[in-house]
């Protein structure tokens, strides 16, 4: 497939060797630039990850010479791999398509990186918002920069950074109150993340103004779930048939994750009353 065909098809569809066509893409200088762009988005996704790729989009990372939008797209696309081995570790090697030492590089990188105030500004906050997936002490420091430096694109990162990053509730809170659509929609993420009960009037009432944009009210109705799961159902129950397939949807995943939740927590109890 080319790479206008492995853009347009499901990454499970994608052939094996789909990975070194991205490679193959990234490390030609001669490529057009809106290509090698598309290659390292798609290069990020799990199913095609290596040490080979990783590599590749760092060294991208680290060029000065390497176009702008190309760097901060490479830093994206290690976000999802980062994330996967901060969550799995490393105890089975099948867990995660990257080694050990290759994530530890990676991580080493996006941390000098970012700290390098002549990278041009997108590049630096794709660096934060990729880094976060795997939390470091540095980060608390960088994201509440981040926060009060009254940049509204910084604030968005950093209100982004929130959803992995504990420790700032109240930024949250001010955040569903902005004003700014978009730094609202990342605030009702990391409120949902961190299941902030402060919350829970303001994400209400996204969920129950029928004037919210659709971008805000889908992840309000997870946020719902996540925080309140025994009153979600009844307060979605409308929108569980809403003629939009997509909010339908989003009701239909939030509702399936209370019963797991519930299921789980039912199981350990039983548990534990067995033991005893």
């Amino acid at each position: 497939m080319n790479l206008k065909t492995l853009q347009e098809t499901p990454p499970w569809d994608w052939p094996r060797d789909a990975g070194k066509t991205f490679q193959k893409i990234l490390i030609d200088h001669q490529a057009k630039e809106t290509d090698r762009v598309v290659a390292a988005e798609l290069a990020g996704d799990l199913c095609v990850m290596n040490d080979e790729l990783a590599g590749t989009l760092t060294a991208i990372l680290r060029s000065p010479d390497e176009p702008e939008p190309l760097r901060a797209t490479a830093a994206i696309a290690l976000g999802p791999v980062l994330e996967l081995a901060d969550m799995d570790g490393f105890e089975d090697p099948d867990d995660v398509p990257i080694t050990q030492g290759t994530f530890r590089d990676i991580q080493d990188w996006l941390q000098k990186l970012y700290f390098d105030n002549s990278i041009p500004k997108e590049v630096r906050r794709r660096i934060l918002e990729a880094s976060v997936r795997a939390p470091e002490v540095w980060h608390q420091n960088a994201v509440r920069a981040a926060y009060s430096s009254g940049d509204k694109d910084w604030i968005l990162t950093a209100v982004f950074s929130m959803r992995w990053i504990r420790g700032f509730d109240k930024q949250i809170l001010e955040s569903l109150k902005s004003g700014d659509a978009e730094i609202q929609c990342e605030a009702i993420q990391a409120a949902g993340n961190w299941e902030l009960d402060a919350a829970w009037s303001d994400i209400l009432a996204f969920v129950r103004d029928p004037a919210t944009p659709k971008f805000l009210l889908l992840p309000a109705i997870g946020a719902v779930a996540s925080i309140r799961p025994a009153e979600a159902q009844s307060i979605l129950i409308d929108l569980a048939d809403s003629d939009d397939e997509e909010i339908a949807e989003a009701v239909d995943e939030a509702t399936a994750m209370n019963e797991a939740v519930s299921d789980e927590e039912g199981d350990e109890e039983f548990g534990g009353e067995w033991t005893n």
